[in-house]
């Protein structure tokens, strides 16, 4: 009996033992939340990214969850939150910093960025235009990852037709009424085959840069803290009295108001002749257009302006430290300047980092798609798009103040002036 029960404990040891060691060698699970807010294939190439960094990393395997567009993925993560099962890395508008913070759904990174020999040299060799995206109050809360540029797409095919240069694209807001006008086509009973241009004005994004073109300084439509809108301007009353007017007066775009996804689709099938549209938006472009396709600077106002948007890598505030570490190596391995430009080239978004316009494959790219330089070529002229706490209720205020211009329900001064009633209220509690 003795002999038995020394035999019970020794193979209870061994099979402790061997659950133990099963344990320890048992990956840490990190899970992602991501959104696609672009056609193309952006979802399968983080899927496969996803799958490459778990090849070389065997000690640690994120699950990739696409979560729809940039709305679904916020409220995924809330609710996710709520049931106590939230995720421990996401990928999230840049314009959310300030309520990430301010939620405490995502945790400063400073202590991550110098508690790694290399963190400053990282964090420093990000653009800075769209590193200024991820402060709060002096704090990083984000690392940019798919960020972009709005830039204009041109029917090269579309300007022979209507006699004008394919190699001289409109460069003043002047010459962009022109050029619409002389590119809307109309069959015999005046039905419109082919507008001159499309701009998404249900989308504050397409915005941003009419604003920034027109102002007297270059202001934004907020400040820098985000903390006060600047909504109710006579630059931003001209600048959506011009977008009623491409409309209304030169009748070379669609009344009302049009949908991000239509117009990028209405310029692939060759019904509309320009477009303003993200850079994130060019390889899935150039591959399903049977034209000629140009890129170029959005013309300009009183001076050139962009708007950079798209989203960044954000940590959520709680996790494990070693759930904390294993998150930050993912993050500098998916952005490692190889990867970044890789990905640049494979969707359209710009590549993150300055080291990567030193190498080879990208300058080999834009050798070959020259028109892939544009987005990173007009950096230097764009700001940040509209970037506020509490940014989802602003941005809804700030659509519905150009919705209503569109629709003629109100005019540019109207809306706007309404807006800015508005959201001073949504603001007051962070003055």
């Amino acid at each position: 009996m003795k002999k038995l029960l020394a035999f019970v404990l020794v193979l209870m040891t061994l099979v402790s033992s061997t659950v133990l060691s099963a344990l320890a060698e048992e990956p840490l699970q990190l899970t992602m939340y991501f959104p696609v807010n672009v056609g193309g294939d952006a979802a399968k190439l983080i899927d496969q990214m996803t799958a490459d960094f778990n090849a070389e990393n065997p000690d640690v395997q994120v699950q990739a969850v696409y979560t729809g567009n940039y709305d679904d993925t916020v409220t995924a993560i809330q609710t996710a939150i709520q049931g106590g099962n939230a995720p421990d890395l996401f990928v999230s508008l840049a314009t959310q910093r300030f309520t990430m913070a301010d939620t405490k759904m995502a945790m400063p990174l400073d202590d991550l960025i110098a508690a790694d020999p290399e963190g400053q040299a990282f964090v420093d060799d990000f653009i800075d235009g769209f590193m200024l995206d991820s402060y709060v109050d002096g704090s990083i809360y984000s690392i940019p990852f798919q960020r972009s540029t709005i830039i204009m797409y041109y029917n090269k095919d579309a300007f022979r037709a209507a006699g004008l240069d394919p190699e001289t694209p409109p460069t003043t807001w002047e010459e962009l009424a022109d050029y619409a006008q002389k590119l809307t086509v109309r069959d015999e009973n005046g039905n419109v085959t082919q507008w001159g241009v499309q701009i998404s004005t249900n989308d504050p994004f397409m915005f941003s840069p009419f604003a920034l073109q027109n102002s007297e300084n270059g202001e934004n439509l907020m400040t820098s803290d985000g903390k006060t809108a600047l909504f109710d301007t006579e630059g931003n009353a001209e600048a959506l009295q011009f977008l009623v007017d491409l409309s209304q007066k030169y009748q070379a775009m669609p009344e009302g108001v049009i949908v991000w996804a239509d117009s990028t689709s209405n310029f692939m099938a060759g019904t509309a002749a320009m477009l303003y549209m993200s850079s994130g938006s060019l390889t899935n472009v150039l591959k399903n257009t049977d034209f000629e396709v140009g890129t170029c600077f959005l013309p300009a106002g009183k001076r050139y302006g962009s708007a950079t948007g798209g989203a960044n890598f954000y940590i959520f505030d709680g996790i494990s430290e070693e759930k904390l570490a294993a998150t930050w190596k993912f993050i500098r391995w998916i952005t490692e300047p190889e990867r970044a430009a890789q990905w640049s080239i494979d969707t359209g978004y710009v590549a993150t980092r300055k080291s990567c316009f030193e190498l080879d494959v990208l300058k080999d790219y834009f050798a070959t798609v020259p028109q892939a330089a544009t987005a990173g070529d007009q950096l230097q002229y764009a700001g940040s798009e509209l970037m506020l706490y509490d940014n989802t209720r602003c941005w809804d205020i700030l659509k519905n103040a150009i919705d209503a211009a569109m629709t003629l329900t109100m005019t540019p001064q109207e809306a706007l002036a309404q807006a800015q009633a508005e959201v001073d209220q949504v603001l007051a509690d962070y003055q």
